[in-house]
């Protein structure tokens, strides 16, 4: 995927392990599409809250997927 000047995008890298590293690409590391994705960056790495209902979902989904 080629990214325009005006855009960015967040990489998210599962593991064999199950651990999720999320990563950052952007033309312009300081427009607003890559300070957003900066801020949402760090709630998926940092907010404890959020990375709870996560994983409450992918439990849910994972459940599904077993019947």
């Amino acid at each position: 995927m080629k990214l325009e000047s005006n855009q960015a995008a967040l990489i998210l890298e599962a593991n064999d392990e199950g651990e999720i590293s999320v990563n950052l690409a952007a033309h312009d590391v300081d427009g607003l599409a890559a300070v957003i994705c900066q801020i949402i960056a760090q709630k998926l790495t940092q907010d404890e809250k959020f990375l709870a209902e996560i994983m409450t979902a992918l439990e849910s989904e994972n459940s599904k997927n077993n019947y």
